[in-house]
């Protein structure tokens, strides 16, 4: 799906039409500057130890992101590593030993290696290619080796290999010829899933025989859609997917290997995201994106009934892990108001236990701002999906400047979970609107494929009605709003500044598309497999797909830019190199219009270091205050 492999592109009076509670009073709130909304932690990972007694998480207390222990008796945390430099993400610890697995690239460069953590504090690099980009799959059924895939032999490619634990020799176990992603292997270790990129909608799904190279496909002709692995059963007889197939929504399929014949084994009006099953098959958890944040169910397998667990209000569950006993389950849940919690359930007992305090104890939640859904109609009639941050201060007495946000992509999706630049700047008076404009995953397939070949248009004029629904609400100061957005979004920020140029009073482009033929000719070698997916989607910019492909593309068009820019870029970005900023920047200087540019040397695509986040972050708000609200003052 787009969402997925194109992340990295990694809101007449319009009325609301979900129902909304009677508008709350104006109240008075304390603002906080941005060194304390990025004294936050952020927390990701939450691997079982063997005895299951701690989780391996990975924490950016620090400043970058480490390796940390948590003791799930008493939540105290143990740091295990301690990069100044690079940050490092958290794996899994190594079956039978006292050793550890983490990921690390270069500056933000994408080219990840595997590492491996000794008892003795000692890192190894299991994949030390100077180019070699290497991603841990899973371990095997005995836990003596481990698989993970490797572009070493074939930078567009990836490979599987099989390293056995101890002396960390790899074989290659599907050498991928075809532009194929390996995305299942079965405990027997004889048969792998195998996916085919059409479009970025549409996929082809196969099992392939280790043995004998025979390939089966099991997505259906008459059918097309996405399919998505969700593993093999340890008897080996059925595999699991998702697919939209003949539906508007992905739904979770068993496939009997045996006969090739299949059941829907569940399915709702939302998308299935993902689905697996505990280490001995007893539990089943399926994860659904429901308008715009996680809904979890937890089966028992065997019955198929729900297994109940308790609520956590204004919870959006990030990740969940089983414990290998079957016994406990690690949940990662973020709010719209506190970056994502570490939580362990107990199957037996039923306790819930939270175990991290993940917000900066400074920081009262009760001043910030609970994400709410809303919808609106666009230009042409369409409901376009949102999720609205109203400051908490908001009176018709004292209008409030207003931000569109657009999410990256295409194809992502703005959810309710927490973003401290966004509470940031609602803290600080500004109300947002982050659109789920057409091609938004989440709403359907039909909605997900409606800006294909269209980029820079109805997508553009959604955000534009977006800012039409803001100038409707009474407490908004209508003269004051501005375009905002990352990736994707930054693309959308300069093209609402270019093409709409007296729609929007200022944009922030966060490291976003400004030429798209330069773009498509220079993604990363390792995205061959997915390249005539995009190009199916954007355009081939070697043809004459190119003309269009120039129509849409800011850079061209920079002489009609006539408000206030802000342009922020990593200078090891990848995806989005910074030539595209560079060159945006220097054409809007022509036009004398006012520019603010910063480019991070250590950064990618996304900034992970805290002092580079609170650098490019505060700058915005001055930006906003001096060329939007009309307030110059220093950052906060």
């Amino acid at each position: 799906m787009k969402n997925s492999l194109f992340t990295f592109f990694a809101l007449a009076i319009l009325a609301v039409s979900c129902k909304q509670d009677k508008p709350a009073p104006p109240k008075e709130i304390k603002q906080y500057t941005i060194e304390q909304f990025y004294k936050n932690e952020q927390i990701g990972g939450g691997a079982w130890s063997p005895d299951e007694s701690k989780l391996l998480v990975h924490s950016n207390k620090t400043g970058i992101y480490n390796l940390y222990e948590i003791n799930v008796a008493d939540g105290s945390q143990r740091q295990v590593t301690n990069s100044a430099v690079e940050s490092f993400f958290a794996v899994d610890y190594v079956p039978g030993t006292g050793q550890i697995l983490y990921s690390a690239d270069k500056g933000g460069n994408e080219i990840d290696h595997i590492y491996l953590l000794g008892e003795d504090g000692k890192a190894t690099d299991l994949t030390p290619a100077e180019k070699e980009k290497a991603g841990f799959f899973s371990w095997s059924l005995d836990k003596k080796s481990m698989f993970y895939s490797s572009n070493k032999r074939d930078e567009q490619f990836f490979d599987l290999y099989k390293m056995g634990i101890g002396d960390w020799s790899a074989t290659m176990i599907y050498q991928n010829n075809d532009g194929m992603d390996v995305s299942g292997i079965s405990w027997d270790e004889k048969t792998l899933a195998i996916q085919k990129p059409t479009t970025t909608s549409e996929n082809q799904l196969f099992l392939y025989d280790v043995a004998s190279k025979k390939t089966t496909e099991v997505s259906e002709a008459n059918a097309p859609g996405n399919y998505n692995a969700s593993g093999f059963s340890k008897d080996g007889k059925s595999f699991f997917y998702t697919t939209d197939a003949g539906k508007e929504f992905a739904y979770l399929v068993q496939y009997d290997i045996a006969s090739g014949g299949r059941k829907t084994l569940f399915e709702t009006n939302w998308d299935v995201m993902y689905s697996y099953v505990s280490e001995n098959e007893k539990y089943r958890v399926i994860a659904i994106n429901e308008d715009g944040k996680n809904v979890l169910k937890i089966l028992d397998n065997t019955s198929g009934k729900p297994v109940a667990f308790p609520d956590i209000p204004d919870g959006d569950v990030l990740a969940v892990a089983i414990s290998n006993s079957e016994q406990k389950m690690r949940l990662t849940v973020g709010t719209s108001k506190a970056p994502g919690n570490i939580y362990v359930y107990d199957f037996e007992t039923k306790e819930l236990k939270k175990l991290t305090n993940t917000l900066n104890p400074e920081i009262n939640g009760d001043d910030l701002v609970t994400a709410q859904v809303v919808r609106f109609k666009s230009f042409d009639g369409l409901e376009i999906p949102a999720i609205y941050y109203k400051p908490l201060t908001a009176s018709p007495d004292k209008k409030n400047p207003a931000l569109v946000w657009v999410h990256g992509g295409p194809g992502g999706q703005s959810r309710t979970g927490y973003f401290a630049l966004l509470q940031y700047l609602v803290n600080h008076g500004y109300a947002i609107l982050a659109v789920n404009n057409r091609g938004s995953s989440g709403y359907g397939k039909t909605f997900y494929k409606m800006d294909d070949r269209n980029h820079g248009d109805k997508d553009l004029k959604d955000c534009v009605w977006g800012k039409k629904w803001l100038q409707t609400q009474d407490y908004i100061d209508t003269a004051k709003i501005g375009i905002i957005g990352g990736s994707y979004g930054g693309y959308m920020t300069m093209a609402g500044m270019a093409f709409t140029p007296d729609e929007f009073e200022v944009g922030v482009n966060i490291f976003g598309v400004t030429n798209w033929l330069r773009t498509l000719k220079s993604i990363p070698p390792y995205w061959e497999s997915f390249k005539q997916a995009l190009y199916a989607e954007m355009g081939d910019p070697n043809t004459a797909d190119s003309v269009r492909l120039y129509n849409i593309s800011p850079l061209f068009h920079a002489d009609k830019i006539k408000s206030p820019i802000m342009v922020l870029q990593g200078a090891n970005d990848p995806r989005v190199l910074q030539v595209e900023s560079d060159e945006i920047v220097a054409a809007v200087k022509k036009n004398n219009v006012p520019v603010e540019y910063v480019v991070f040397p250590d950064e990618g695509h996304g900034f992970v270091k805290k002092e580079n986040e609170i650098k490019g972050y505060g700058a915005i708000l001055a930006f906003l205050d001096k060329n939007l609200r009309g307030e110059a003052k220093m950052p906060n």
